[in-house]
């Protein structure tokens, strides 16, 4: 296979790799000065949001399209927004920063990381008008009482080269988990994400747990123990992995990723060089959703304009953008999909695991498995 057109880009797709916490604040509150000297400059309000590099297609942060975006809001507003992008995880940054924030929002909380900050109280529920566009069960996988509220989601998948799903006779296209675990041939072509580095590697673990779980009855750590031998190194990150996936042609023919990848490709001139799929059982496919959220910081001193932020935030001026420059659903339903999204396994089709359990008993759980996977591959 061949690189796409634009490299692929995942929402909040960093590692989870800890900045010590003096470092991380030190750069956020550096940030922060710089928003106070805009601010000041301009004679107006100035709204702090925190984010990911990537939010909109950006590859700098706020640059290009989250200025652009943004742009209706602060005319309407009379407000300047200031996009940072702190270092170490948005969860951690705003644990630092319980007892004096510098941000009024932060956007791209997911289902692993929501329930976190939730737990630390690092958020202000908030149920704005426009959810009512939203799929209630998106809202109760991410934060049942809206501490953070859907702006896109899509699912995990696990995509495969076209050419090994021809050395498949198409099998691929429906595997199970037991099946990967069960063929070293197929196991050895599968990269995953290390979970105690990468929130990818975690939902994945997620996925494996809640299927072996609830769909086989079984110990989930049966699977680990199969493939451990002859899995490629885990990753340490999301982007590693799929440029592993990408660049070494009859290496690495699987990689963890997402459902809507194939509309990416498609996108970029490259549809049907790989596909995806997730995992089957008796004729039913089951899938991880991954559900990103925007929240407001609880401290913040903009209470309602951050209100009518998140309220803004779920509709259509919004979220017609976030197919192509997110590669994931808007949260929106009254949003139309573009065309090149029938190239995507189709969600209604998929199961959400995630349905088996709930954001606080995610959160609570996940470092135990975390620590016995690692058990698993010390």
């Amino acid at each position: 296979m061949t690189s796409s057109g634009a490299r692929l880009r995942r929402p909040g797709r960093l590692g989870r790799v800890l900045v010590a916490v003096a470092i991380a604040t030190v750069v956020v509150l550096g940030g922060f000065a710089l928003a106070e000297y805009v601010a000041n400059d301009l004679g107006g309000t100035t709204l702090v949001i925190y984010t990911y590099p990537s939010l909109f297609n950006g590859t700098d942060c706020n640059v290009p399209y989250a200025g652009t975006v943004f742009a209706p809001f602060e005319s309407a507003h009379h407000v300047h927004i200031e996009v940072e992008c702190p270092a170490g995880t948005l969860v951690n940054t705003l644990l630092a920063q319980a007892n004096a924030p510098t941000a009024d929002l932060v956007i791209g909380l997911d289902e692993i990381t929501a329930p976190e900050a939730e737990a630390d109280h690092l958020l202000v529920p908030y149920a704005p008008p426009a959810l009512a566009d939203v799929p209630p069960a998106l809202d109760a996988e991410l934060s049942p009482d809206d501490g953070a509220v859907p702006y896109e989601w899509g699912y995990l998948a696990i995509d495969y080269a076209s050419a090994f799903a021809a050395a498949t006779d198409g099998a691929v296209a429906h595997a199970t988990f037991p099946e990967i675990a069960a063929n070293a041939s197929w196991s050895r072509q599968l990269v995953v994400e290390d979970p105690s580095l990468d929130i990818t590697g975690e939902e994945f673990l997620a996925w494996e747990v809640e299927y072996y779980t609830h769909v086989l009855h079984e110990n989930w750590t049966e699977f680990w123990s199969a493939v451990k031998g002859s899995l490629p190194p885990p990753a340490p990150d999301w982007g590693t992995a799929f440029g592993e996936f990408m660049d070494a042609p009859g290496q690495n023919q699987m990689v963890v990723s997402y459902s809507t990848d194939p509309a990416y490709a498609a996108y970029y001139g490259e549809g049907g060089s790989f596909n995806s799929t997730v995992a089957w059982w008796n004729g039913t496919a089951y899938g991880w959703r991954t559900v990103y959220g925007i929240g407001i910081v609880s401290g913040t001193r903009h209470l309602t304009l951050d209100e009518q932020f998140e309220n803004w935030f779920l509709s259509g001026a919004v979220q017609t953008v976030i197919p192509t420059t997110e590669w994931e659903y808007p949260a929106n339903t009254t949003v139309p999909l573009p065309a090149v999204f029938a190239a995507a396994l189709d969600p209604s089709g998929i199961v959400p695991l995630n349905d088996e359990t709930t954001p606080a008993a995610l959160a609570a759980s996940l470092p135990g498995w975390v620590e016995t996977w690692l058990d698993l591959f010390s």
